[in-house]
């Protein structure tokens, strides 16, 4: 009681004194209310700031308080933290930064230097770092290669660190840990390589493992006698652990709950997709693409919900669960809610797992609905590709991806960016293809529906189970969400313009250029007595890999990536940058021979560079450049000096065991490329490589 009242002591004296006016608050007067601690911001995962001093009468003069451009950085996808006036946040390679929250000005930065100690990682995944979390005066940062690292709060010193994966696995860390009874827990990503996933706590003092859990059981007789990895094990079939570990990494959603002293995991897809390859004999695949709680100070097992038992299409469910309770026919129920990626908006009983409701949020056609009975949905016919080919939706990136949705418990709405495109699987898949598992997957928008290929930002009533309104965006890869007090919800989007909407109706209320695609989630904050609203702008990511869709003309390096800081009557502008370009830049030299059984073998090669460089290797706003504009890419000896001597590695180039013969291939495809897009060579009639996610 005493700490309590110190807070609220602390919290008094720091709203005192503003030029501004008052900071209302929506309930109790608390750090917590001016501080943004925690990637979903409370505990709860909302992304709701009790903040009211912006608010949706006076938000038409909110303006630019300050900017600060992040030099060397691509994708920026992390949540940032408030913490006593500073804020910490993570780069596209995990480096830290530390900046003044009133000021706008750098304290400290901590760089992992990834491309020294562990440069192998680059070849996983694309570089992307979600963000950092704080506890008792510690940064806690988990980093592509695995690594979980402490940091002093005031001087960025390591205080410690320790590796979370195997050392020589394909598994890598993408998203931000969580905080909870004095540890720090952290998941990991590789579901699309087969790896097992798993998530793990650690002792925030020490860096010492407390406990870990397994999210797929080991091959039979190595699951140790652990009751829940043989009932794990029984729902799969044939021979999975030697296509991989089965998949179902928990690379981001992480939800604690105080209340019950629990952990909630968001686990990833199956790998490999297609269940013929992994699961011949059937089974539904525990815990892929489910919602599994444990108890926070053991790590044991207490529910699971499976959401798409035998998953088949990359679904996930990794999104943010957020934590509440709702009066559901006229009784307070404590509920778990989600919008994973399979399009239907869920809503769990978080004391027993038992499914609530769950109903379709957007276009939907892999299953007819969710039975409530036994929680398990009602499936269309031919959706694991039986026939040789499926096309339904939602695709793999689904109708939410892992953008933040956030909850207004005033409103009693949920704040989704929201997405609609479609999918096709395929099995027919030709000699010299390349395909996971047997099969191959690519996105497909319906060329007679105009909401295919665009997003929105969707309001839904998580009671009622529909959508309250919806304010359409061109764009179909937009941020994440953040909801306040003052009847507020904010996005950025994909096109480079953050925006702030009445929470109840969905009016449009504001909007500033940011220059740049946005994806992560923005925070508010306040500092003595003044509210903030600050958001990373930073277009990239998962692009790459999909860019036929999620291409809106950004370039890579074109535009500065920034933290943008905003307040009531703020004046600051921002210097011009260039705009969006979709104008393909081809670079060439007609001199250049090329082998047509080169440009063949290059194109499969080129599979290795698609999370970065894109399909085709035609990047978009991605964490690489378009290979058809690279000068370093015209050149067969620039081209091995990036691929073999690493000069790029500094910037999250890998280095490849590519020989001279293969570099000549893929510089081969690169020209024929680069003269398709010139003109000066009729463009290829082969089927589309699939994209990687």
């Amino acid at each position: 009681m005493k700490k309590r009242i110190l807070l609220a002591a602390a919290a008094c004296l720091l709203l005192a004194g503003s030029g501004v006016g008052s900071l209302a608050l929506s309930s109790d007067d608390s750090t917590a209310a001016v501080n943004w601690t925690n990637t979903g911001g409370p505990l709860d995962e909302s992304g709701f700031s009790r903040l009211e001093q912006i608010n949706a009468k006076n938000a038409g003069k909110l303006g630019l308080e300050w900017a600060l451009d992040l030099e060397g950085e691509v994708t920026l996808e992390a949540t940032p933290i408030a913490v006593d006036g500073v804020l910490y946040f993570s780069g596209s390679y995990g480096k830290v930064y530390a900046v003044d929250a009133v000021a706008g000005k750098v304290l400290w930065t901590y760089d992992p230097q990834i491309w020294k100690r562990t440069p192998s990682k680059f070849r996983s995944n694309f570089g992307v770092n979600r963000g950092v979390v704080y506890a008792d005066g510690r940064i806690f940062l988990g980093a592509l290669d695995g690594y979980l690292t402490a940091l002093d709060a005031k001087t960025g010193q390591e205080l410690w660190k320790t590796q979370t994966v195997p050392e020589k696995s394909i598994h890598t860390v993408t998203g931000a840990p969580r905080v909870f009874n004095g540890k720090v827990i952290i998941g990991n990503a590789g579901a699309d390589a087969n790896m097992r996933g798993f998530v793990t706590a650690y002792d925030q003092k020490t860096g010492q493992q407390v406990w870990r859990f397994y999210t797929t059981p080991a091959k039979p007789g190595e699951n140790g006698g652990d009751p829940v990895m043989e009932m794990a094990a029984k729902t799969w079939t044939g021979e999975y652990w030697k296509v991989g570990g089965g998949g179902g990494t928990v690379w981001n959603g992480i939800t604690f709950d105080p209340e019950l002293n629990r952990i909630y995991l968001g686990v990833g897809n199956a790998g490999p997709y297609n269940p013929r390859a992994r699961n011949p004999g059937g089974g539904d695949n525990l815990f892929v693409a489910s919602i599994v709680a444990l108890d926070a100070d053991t790590g044991k097992y207490v529910w699971h919900y499976q959401q798409n038992p035998n998953e088949a299409w990359d679904y996930k469910a990794t999104a943010n669960m957020i934590s509440a309770t709702l009066m559901i026919d006229g009784k307070p129920r404590k509920v778990l809610m989600q919008q994973p990626t399979n399009g239907f908006f869920y809503v769990l009983d978080r004391e027993t797992g038992k499914l609530i409701s769950a109903e379709k949020s957007g276009k939907v056609t892999w299953a007819e609905r969710i039975d409530l009975a036994t929680g398990r949905p009602v499936e269309a016919k031919n959706i694991r590709y039986e026939t040789g080919e499926t096309i339904m939706w939602p695709s793999m990136i689904g109708t939410h991806n892992w953008q933040a949705m956030s909850f207004n418990p005033k409103t009693g709405l949920v704040y989704i960016p929201h997405m609609q495109l479609g999918a096709r699987y395929t099995t027919n898949v030709k000699p010299g293809d390349f395909a996971f598992g047997g099969m191959s997957v690519s996105g497909y928008k319906d060329p007679k529906d105009p909401n295919d290929g665009k997003g929105a930002l969707l309001a839904w009533d998580p009671v009622r189970q529909k959508a309250a309104w919806k304010a359409p965006l061109e764009t179909i890869w937009n941020g994440g969400t953040l909801t306040t007090g003052g009847n507020l919800v904010f996005q950025g989007a994909g096109d480079g313009w953050f925006r702030a909407y009445n929470a109840s109706s969905g009016k449009p209320l504001w909007k500033f250029n940011a220059g740049l695609g946005i994806v992560g989630a923005p925070i508010s904050y306040a500092v003595n007595g003044k509210q903030y609203v600050s958001v990373l702008v930073g277009y990239g990511g998962t692009t790459a890999a999909l860019s036929d869709f999620l291409n809106v003309g950004w370039k890579y390096g074109a535009q500065p990536r920034r933290l943008l800081t905003f307040a009531l009557d703020g004046k600051a502008t921002l210097a011009p940058s260039p705009g969006p370009d979709m104008q393909v830049h081809a670079v060439d030299d007609p001199s250049i021979q090329i082998d047509e059984k080169d440009v063949a073998v290059g194109r499969q090669l080129s599979i290795a560079c698609i999370a970065c460089h894109g399909v085709g290797l035609k990047a978009a706003g991605s964490p690489a450049p378009d290979l058809r504009e690279s000068q370093i890419a015209l050149s067969q000896d620039g081209l091995k000096e990036v691929l073999k001597g690493g000069a790029l590695a500094e910037r999250g180039m890998p280095q490849f065991d590519f020989t001279d013969g293969q570099i000549r291939q893929l510089h081969a495809y690169i020209r024929a490329t680069a003269r398709e897009a010139l003109g000066t060579r009729k463009a290829s009639d082969e089927a589309p490589l699939p994209s990687r996610f």
